[in-house]
């Protein structure tokens, strides 16, 4: 497939005139199809430069049109999902001259923001948010004696997310004007798993289903400009021949539409016309195709979830040279288990994400994959852990802080070996603050009885999973950055580390530089700054944040006049912050300096420019070991 925009700035004849939502009103129907063509393929075309959620975003252009059509922003309040499937709203509501941009420094966000635009009332990254968000919204308006409308669009993975269900247990005692679009396409990320997802294919696979979307496209096309009240009726009709006898969303309390075809746009559009009028909280049920108008896109949709640059020739990516940490984890654990009945691997909706697709595909009898719901994700691997199996949980750091309560209450309470897999741990560049794995550290240095580590190339990560896989007096948690760490090749035979015990990789009297995991090559760079300045620089892999090896940290607070930690993580209550807390204990009044992220939430941006412009580079390091120096 060939671009029809070589410059990634270009616009189609009728995107070019869309500045704000109220210029798709003023389109003609048969603008509609044409202008679902060009944003198409400006999204294939720009997203091929700068990555992104591509998949997604092609299988939501027709609900978007319909969306904006019908309703009108910022009044009318749209909740998207995660909202990694925005961009096409993004196009319509005056940002399509800047959809090139997209998750680069200071271009548009992945995500929606509300601080990027008015029509985005609702932030989010993580799954599972919209329907309550909506619904406060929702109730906020009832309040205040409005009468606009609140739409909450979902996949039908985030239905697998406990959130979610909260929120449908309260809809319908909370409002009677609330819309809920179910937008089901089979996938999360991966493909979808459970009884709610086969419950879903169930109801798009009823015998009448095929039929009943035949009628309402025809009926469509045959009504077009009559009455809507008359198409309501038969959308309606035609929505309770599909109903089974007990419909989930009707024990809710909620009325069921669907499913319909969600790239029907004149369908979809009448369908919102008649929802605007009722006065009873509602779920519309679409079938999308995730990737439609990509054929790549097609056939590989978890890879086009979410990926890096690609030529869209083919939809082929540049491959890594050397395997990532996340490949590294997905291999490593299996082998383990091959020789270990006891591993057990589990993963809350990401087996690509984490590779723990390898896992699945040579040892499926005890791979557990339970849908985006990592709260019971940790419950579940505790209940494993008490009949005695070892338990992998791998779950990204920033979905992990879903778990917390489980981590505290059911894992270290009960001293569960559970073993805490992050996987990207630290700044997650280009998706941005939703997504940086930047406050783990926080949030778990303070559980007691819970051990803690992150390596610093890629033969360590291993070692550090074998000493986990071998270690059962409570539970562990290991992070770990996307993508390579330094390309280290791998011994053959993993090593079991003494828990709590630094690496000293070089002495020196004058300062020690103490350097976390990915950050320990940015203190090695700094020992070759400072040590042509003349002063003696001692090494330190300190390779566990918990427990720390206070022998190591005192032996040097007391020979040098300054020890400097580095960290992939905020300052607040981080690595840093855990050293200068045991010094303190300890009577050591030796200068700590500290190189990490500032209190704020970082934006998006590759990582390199984010390291440089909050300072954390050598030369920032430098310059603050040598204030203590002065000449």
């Amino acid at each position: 497939m060939t671009s029809a925009y070589s410059d990634p700035a270009a616009l189609g004849p009728l995107l070019s005139t869309i500045h704000s939502p109220s210029d798709v009103k003023n389109l003609t129907d048969e603008d509609l199809p044409k202008l679902a063509e060009e944003i198409r393929q400006t999204l294939i075309d720009s997203l091929s430069k700068t990555g992104g959620h591509l998949g997604p975003n092609l299988g939501v252009v027709e609900l978007s049109l319909a969306l904006h059509r019908v309703f009108s922003t910022p009044d009318d309040k749209f909740v998207f999902d995660v909202s990694h499937q925005g961009y096409v709203h993004k196009m319509l509501t005056g940002r399509a001259d800047q959809i090139h941009t997209i998750r680069t420094y200071k271009g548009l966000n992945g995500y929606l923001l509300r601080t990027e635009s008015e029509h985005d009332s609702y932030g989010a990254g993580h799954a599972g948010t919209a329907l309550s968000a909506a619904l406060g919204m929702a109730a906020a308006r009832d309040l205040s004696g409005g009468d606009h409308h609140v739409v909450a669009v979902a996949g039908d993975a985030a239905f697998t997310c406990g959130p979610t269900l909260e929120a449908l247990n309260n809809i319908a005692e909370t409002t009677k004007k609330f819309i809920v679009v179910l937008n089901d396409n089979e996938w999360s990320i991966d493909k979808n798993v459970g009884a709610i997802a086969r419950y879903f294919n169930a109801l798009q696979t009823h015998p009448t289903y095929s039929a009943v979307r035949r009628q309402a496209a025809d009926f469509v096309e045959k009504v077009a400009g009559k009455a809507v009240r008359v198409l309501a009726h038969k959308v309606e009709e035609g929505a309770k021949n599909l109903l089974f006898q007990n419909v989930l969303f009707e024990k809710f309390g909620l009325r069921y539409f669907g499913p319909i075809d969600g790239h029907d746009l004149p369908l979809l559009v009448r369908t919102f016309e008649h929802l605007k009028t009722l006065h009873e909280p509602v779920v519309l049920h679409i079938i999308t195709e995730k990737g439609r108008g990509y054929q790549p896109a097609l056939d590989n949709p978890g890879k086009f979830h979410g990926l890096g640059t690609y030529k869209i020739e083919d939809g082929s990516t540049d491959s890594t040279a050397s395997p990532t940490c996340s490949d590294l984890f997905g291999r490593a654990i299996t082998d383990f288990a091959k020789k270990d009945p006891k591993i057990v691997a589990i993963t809350a909706a990401m087996p690509g994400g984490t590779k723990l697709e390898i896992f699945k595909q040579e040892l499926p009898d005890r791979y557990f994959d339970v849908g985006i719901a990592e709260e019971h994700a940790a419950l579940f691997a505790c209940g494993l852990a008490t009949e005695g199996f070892r338990p992998f949980l791998a779950i990204y750091s920033t979905f992990m802080q879903r778990a917390y309560d489980m981590i505290i209450h059911d894992m270290a309470l009960q001293g569960l070996p559970v073993r805490l897999c992050m996987d990207r741990g630290g700044l997650s560049g280009d998706d941005g603050p939703t997504h940086h794995g930047l406050f783990d550290i926080g949030f778990l240095r303070h559980i007691p009885g819970l051990i803690h580590m992150q390596p610093k190339d890629e033969d360590e990560f291993v070692d550090m999973l074998y000493t986990m896989a071998q270690y059962d007096a409570g539970p562990s948690a290991i992070r770990f950055p996307r993508g390579v760490i330094t390309g280290a090749p791998v011994k053959s035979a993993p090593e079991i580390l003494e828990i709590g015990k630094a690496e000293v990789v070089a002495d020196g009297v004058d300062v020690a530089l103490v350097g976390l995991g990915t950050m320990f090559e940015m203190a090695v760079r700094t020992k070759v700054l400072l040590e042509a300045q003349g002063l003696s620089v001692a090494l330190i892999n300190p390779r566990f944040i918990k427990p720390l090896d206070t022998a190591v940290l005192e032996e040097y607070a007391k020979k040098c006049k300054v020890l400097c930690t580095f960290e992939d993580h905020v300052l607040l209550n981080g690595f840093g912050a855990a050293v200068i807390d045991h010094l303190h204990s300890a009577g050591l009044h030796t200068s700590v300096e500290r190189i990490g992220w500032p209190d704020q939430f970082i934006e998006h941006g590759k990582p390199e420019t984010l390291r440089e412009l909050h300072g954390l580079t050598a030369k920032s390091a430098t310059e603050k070991v040598m204030k203590h120096f002065p000449a």
